[in-house]
């Protein structure tokens, strides 16, 4: 690393060098900056990620919606079942005490 530091040094040792290097990093410095995205970029990106977000939350609550409708109507059938079962169970108990 010493050695590639001495000889970048003694290269661009003269003004004119310096010069050079110096117009050659503000050239690349201009480029990368006017490489990135413009404001209507970004502004469509961000449109299109919240709109993603939304359908993913729409997703998730249609999903957490039909579980519990699932379990309601597991909750009900089960109750319906229960309360057959009782009705079979009392109409068993009058017809062995008669």
């Amino acid at each position: 690393m010493k050695y590639f530091i001495n000889y970048f040094c003694n290269v661009i040792n003269s003004k004119k060098q310096m010069k050079k290097l110096l117009l050659l990093s503000v050239i690349a410095g201009l480029v990368i900056t006017a490489c990135g995205p413009s404001a209507e970029e970004l502004e469509a990106q961000r449109i299109a990620d919240s709109t993603k977000m939304a359908d993913s939350l729409a997703k998730v609550q249609a999903e957490q919606q039909r579980v519990a409708d699932s379990i309601a109507a597991a909750a009900a059938a089960d109750s319906a079942a229960k309360a057959a079962e009782a009705a079979k169970a009392k109409k068993g108990a009058k017809k062995a005490k008669k």
